[in-house]
């Protein structure tokens, strides 16, 4: 009878385990908040490239879209419990 509840007690134990690991990937799986990422990435290669007689406008939105990719990398971070 006391090897079974030791049994039990160590497959809980192990399914616990699992599940929190399971918990913490689907946190850390941010599907929009990756494309959103992405997104930002290929809005500021394209600022980049863009030619610069825009009247300073082009340099602010390529420091905003940066802001901005700061701030979505730290919310992938708070996302994934890191």
């Amino acid at each position: 009878m006391q090897m079974r509840m030791n049994v039990l007690a160590v497959v809980g134990a192990v399914a616990l385990v699992g599940a929190g690991y399971g918990v913490g990937v689907a946190q850390g799986y941010q599907p929009h908040m990756q494309n959103a990422l992405a997104a930002l990435q290929t809005a500021q290669h394209e600022l980049r490239i863009a030619e610069e007689n825009k009247g300073g406008h082009r340099a602010n939105a390529l420091r905003l879209v940066n802001q901005a990719i700061t701030e979505v990398q730290a919310g992938i971070a708070v996302g994934a419990g890191m």
